[in-house]
C-alpha cells in the first residue's frame, strides 16, 4: 500500500458517485494490494428485445426445446451464445 485512503462522509449517492469518479486509486495501491473477489449471486442484467423470424423456424426451434425440455427462449439464447460472439 503506497498511502492510506481515507474516504469523507457522504451525503449522498450523487457524492460518493463524484467522489470516486475523481479519485486514481494508483496512488494508494500497488497491483499486489488487490485480491480476486467473485459474485456469485449477482445476475446479468437482461433486456426484453423483440426480433422476426420466419414461423418454420420458431416453431422448429420449440420442437427442439421441447425434445430436449428447455424453454425455447432459453434455447435461443444457447445458439446465441454459440455464434460468434464466443
Amino acid at each position: 500500500m503506497k498511502r492510506q485512503l481515507k474516504l469523507p462522509k457522504f451525503k449522498n449517492e450523487d457524492e460518493e458517485r463524484k467522489f470516486w469518479s475523481k479519485i486514481d486509486l494508483s496512488q494508494y495501491y500497488e497491483s499486489k494490494d488487490l485480491e480476486r473477489i467473485s459474485f456469485p449471486n449477482l445476475k446479468p442484467t437482461s433486456r426484453s428485445i423483440s426480433i422476426r423470424i420466419p414461423e418454420y423456424l420458431l416453431n422448429r426451434i420449440k420442437e427442439k426445446a421441447n425434445e430436449i425440455n428447455v424453454p425455447y427462449q432459453s434455447l435461443i439464447k444457447e445458439y446465441i451464445k454459440k455464434g460468434t460472439f464466443t
